[in-house]
């Protein structure tokens, strides 16, 4: 049996970041759940690719928002 991944790319607008540390914290506590994550805290936005079957949007909104950061 094949067990396919689900891989999705999403663009986050994050309310917030100021400098490349606010950045840096979002990219520490995603580190290991996304396959791929680049933020841009003068835009306020991070793109990031994920597997659904590790981490779900909702549960990266959480994880962001935890951080101290408020999601769009």
């Amino acid at each position: 049996m094949r067990v396919w991944n689900v891989k999705m790319e999403k663009i986050f607008q994050i309310e917030g970041m100021h400098c490349e540390s606010c950045a840096k914290i979002i990219k520490m506590e995603l580190e290991g759940k996304v396959n791929k994550i680049l933020i841009d805290y003068k835009k306020g936005i991070a793109k990031i690719e994920f597997d659904e079957k590790i981490i779900s949007e909702k549960q990266i909104k959480g994880v962001i928002e935890n951080s101290g950061y408020k999601v769009k």
